[in-house]
């Protein structure tokens, strides 16, 4: 438990980031996972498609700290990469 009052400050802070840190990477993870079932089912101009959300959602987390630049870029690569092979 926190003792002095900026310790106290900065765990009221912390839960607020907690908050809008696991919306944005659960954001992430939803377009990720998204694009994954239309990759898998072969359907690559859906997949497509929906490829800029996953970028935004992307850029945005790495923006705010929640993901490091270098992993956002390889996950958006990788799709790219498989929407490119499904559509022959």
């Amino acid at each position: 438990m926190a003792n002095t009052s900026s310790a106290k400050k900065a765990e009221r802070a912390g839960r607020r980031r907690r908050v809008f840190n696991t919306r944005r990477k659960g954001a992430a993870k939803d377009a990720l996972k998204s694009i994954s079932k239309l990759i898998q089912g072969k359907s690559a101009e859906k997949a497509r498609a929906l490829l800029p959300a996953l970028q935004k959602a992307l850029d945005k987390s790495v923006k705010n700290g929640v993901m490091k630049a270098n992993a956002a870029a390889r996950i958006k690569s990788r799709v790219a990469k498989r929407i490119r092979t499904i559509a022959g």
